[in-house]
């Protein structure tokens, strides 16, 4: 059982996920991005277990400070972006100062590889390296649920010119990775609307 509710923070509009179980005194966080307020106060007599970042673009790691703090809660990272949380020149925080304070953070407490399974809140989390948008982008599967970060979008895709992005590697984890699970699955993406597999694989212009 995963109940999922969406908060699209900060002048990017990103998606943080708020997860719960059966539990739902007890949730993990998936992206806690810029402006996090309504993630705060939902959480407010919550216990966290966990922040899952799909990557480390500021955008994304806005809110990872106030919460880490508030909670006492891990942070889990792929170690390719394992410097981004420290640096506010790695993680894309100084190229915007119109939209973002320079952003930085303590190092992620855990590592995320491929192939590695977290057990959270009463679930099994399966963690994809799905490089292409940053070198160390994952994405998370739980049963039928996909938190896909920057990688894929409805009709659309990460972009790739950022440091570290190389279109290559995107369509390699999309199309030998994502595209590989059942149609039925729901991609909950770091921005926009929530897709699925099988739409996305019939009709995303950018994945062909």
């Amino acid at each position: 059982m995963l109940n999922i509710r969406n908060f699209s923070l900060g002048p990017l509009q990103t998606n943080a996920y708020l997860l719960t179980g059966v539990d739902p005194a007890k949730g993990i966080i998936i992206d806690p991005g810029m402006n996090p307020a309504s993630l705060v106060r939902a959480i407010q007599d919550m216990e966290i277990e966990a922040i899952l970042l799909t990557h480390a673009h500021f955008d994304h790691i806005g809110g990872v400070d106030e919460i880490r703090k508030l909670k006492n809660c891990p942070v889990y990272l792929h170690a390719l972006e394992g410097d981004w949380l420290t640096s506010a020149k790695l993680n894309g925080s100084l190229m915007w100062p119109n939209v973002s304070p320079p952003i930085t953070t303590d190092p992620a407490e855990f590592d995320l590889d491929e192939g590695q399974t977290l057990e959270l809140i009463g679930n099994t989390f399966r963690v994809f390296h799905t490089p292409g948008h940053s070198p160390g982008s994952v994405s998370f599967l739980c049963g039928n649920d996909l938190f896909a970060g920057d990688v894929l979008f409805r009709l659309g895709v990460g972009r790739t010119d950022l440091p570290g992005g190389r279109e290559r590697d995107l369509l390699d984890s999309i199309q030998g990775k994502l595209f590989k699970l059942d149609d039925d699955v729901t991609v909950y993406p770091g921005h926009g609307p929530r897709t699925r597999i099988g739409f996305e694989r019939v009709n995303n212009p950018y994945v062909s």
